[in-house]
């Protein structure tokens, strides 16, 4: 599976699944470098998403 296939998937997920508004999840994108196993911890850093939900992302990125 391509690198934008799964970004696009874990996006629907942050947004769908874990309820992060859009507008995170875009502040995040900018911050990143193409790639998502780096948006869990950028959420995080600036403080738009807890601990819980990164541990989430991380088990979704594990099984995707």
């Amino acid at each position: 599976m391509n690198t934008s296939s799964l970004t696009n998937r874990f996006i629907n997920f942050l947004k769908e699944e874990l309820a992060i508004p859009a507008d995170c999840v875009a502040i995040a994108m900018r911050h990143q470098e193409h790639h998502p196993n780096f948006l869990p911890m950028i959420l995080w850093q600036y403080g738009l998403v807890s601990l819980e939900q990164v541990d989430q992302m991380f088990d979704w990125l594990e099984t995707a």
